[in-house]
């Protein structure tokens, strides 16, 4: 009997899953590829520094510590926001089969406010930060939206592998906009052009670079959820929280599912930090340029494809618990490295243990989400996913943005805080019980 009901039946239910062609499988992958390129270019490397150095800098009369604290909030209110919203935005998406639909608005909202940060120079404090706030938003919607699909269009004994393939391709889509964007920085610089100039051309080139290649996405990705049945008399916001308090009155029924959620919000503030602050602190504390930068992260984005490709194989292979715990302890060695880095050598190291260990606990908590989400409410169950990495995308950063400020621009005193989060994530994942997770999931579905 179906104790839900806005869940389909059993047979409706059974459509949904693993019957995806190649094509389409590449389409959902693909997406990865496009919105790597504005996590790399506008969160990771170039915007991120900028915006430290540049437009909140020193020069703009600003106290030290303050611009990285100010660049912390802007993606701390983002991720708020998101970790609201994004739940909610499952549930509807769950209830009225429109994933699709709401996948391309948050699209077009990250391509045109990242193509509006080029508006952004020294001393816009205030419109750098209500754009990055906005595209992130924007960002992290589509990110939640397009791992909803996952349990649609593969079986589960698969998803650990299409995770991985995702992560892997998104890394080379980073990489490949970090390289155009390099050959446009290294001729301007060759022309005499300031990086007041060529900052805002690569953030162009990255929103162009997500439109086009997110485009597969929108042709080929068909929307297999089927909508629930319509009550005239319930809002698309009530009916979002009644889906949502029937899923925490289950709370018991998915314990290792909240279990793992609580393990990836701790782990995964420190996954964070090193995404929205890693070129921050290679610039301030170990003297890289823009150019050195770059380079860098491109590097860091092949050892990263490397892992994720590894792990996504690796999952299914030996689960999801011993592969994450093995990434966390390559975190955790990472970190350690770039905290005592006194030569630009050591942070190369730790930039590619990072890369492995990035690709990895990103692929394999996202696959393992998957595997204890029912189908039909994977919209629903990934927005939690949103939620618990949203929550993470604000702790981490505003944690080390908190201590970077009290400590006078002490970037080293502040990773300290980074490295706490895997110790802490590592210990809590070994309460996850990953059998268990995947069986509550499968009866569920059954119900």
């Amino acid at each position: 009997m179906n104790s839900d009901p806005n869940k389909p039946s059993t047979d409706e239910n059974s459509q949904l899953i693993g019957n995806a062609s190649r094509k389409e499988l590449l389409a959902w992958a693909l997406y990865d590829f496009a919105n790597s390129g504005y996590t790399t270019v506008v969160q990771t490397t170039i915007f991120s520094a900028y915006f430290v150095g540049v437009v909140a800098g020193e020069a703009q009369g600003i106290a030290p510590g303050l611009s990285t604290l100010l660049w912390s909030l802007a993606i701390g209110i983002a991720n708020f926001i998101v970790m609201i919203s994004g739940p909610l935005i499952g549930a509807v998406a769950d209830h009225r089969a429109c994933k699709k639909l709401f996948l391309l608005i948050s699209s077009v909202g990250c391509i045109v406010s990242t193509a509006l940060l080029a508006l952004v120079g020294p001393g816009d404090i205030w419109l750098g930060m209500v754009l990055v706030t906005l595209s992130a938003i924007m960002f992290a919607s589509g990110e939640n939206l397009i791992a909803a699909f996952l349990p649609e269009i593969v079986p589960e004994q698969n998803m650990g592998k299409m995770s991985g393939y995702g992560w892997s391709l998104g890394y080379f889509g980073g990489l490949l906009t970090l390289a155009i964007c390099l050959a446009y920085i290294t001729w301007a610089k060759q022309h005499g052009l300031a990086e007041t100039h060529f900052v805002p051309v690569t953030l162009l080139i990255t929103a162009a670079i997500f439109a086009l290649t997110a485009t597969p996405t929108f042709l080929w990705l068909h929307e297999r959820a089927i909508p629930g049945a319509l009550n005239q008399a319930l809002s698309n916001l009530q009916i979002s929280y009644a889906r949502l308090a029937h899923t925490f009155k289950e709370a018991a029924r998915f314990r290792d599912l909240i279990r793992f959620l609580i393990t990836l919000a701790v782990y995964q503030s420190g996954v964070s930090t090193v995404v929205v602050l890693a070129a921050v602190y290679a610039q301030e504390v170990m003297g890289f340029d823009t150019q050195s930068l770059i380079v860098l992260i491109m590097v860091v984005n092949v050892t990263a494809a490397v892992g994720a490709f590894i792990c996504g194989h690796l999952q299914d292979r030996i689960g999801a618990i011993p592969t994450l715990a093995i990434t966390l302890l390559l975190w955790i060695v990472a970190v350690m490295v770039a905290l005592f880095a006194t030569t630009p050598a050591m942070m190369w190291v730790a930039g590619n243990i990072i890369g492995l260990a990035m690709g990895a606990s990103q692929s394999v908590g996202r696959a393992l989400v998957s595997k204890f989400s029912p189908t039909e409410r994977a919209g629903e169950f990934l927005g939690l996913w949103g939620l618990v990495n949203r929550l993470s995308a604000i702790v981490g950063p505003l944690s080390y943005g908190l201590i970077n400020y009290w400590s006078n621009g002490n970037h080293r005193m502040s990773l300290l805080s980074t490295l706490a989060f895997f110790i802490v994530g590592l210990v809590l994942l070994f309460r996850v019980n990953e059998s268990r997770g995947k069986a509550a999931a499968i009866i569920d579905n059954t119900d």
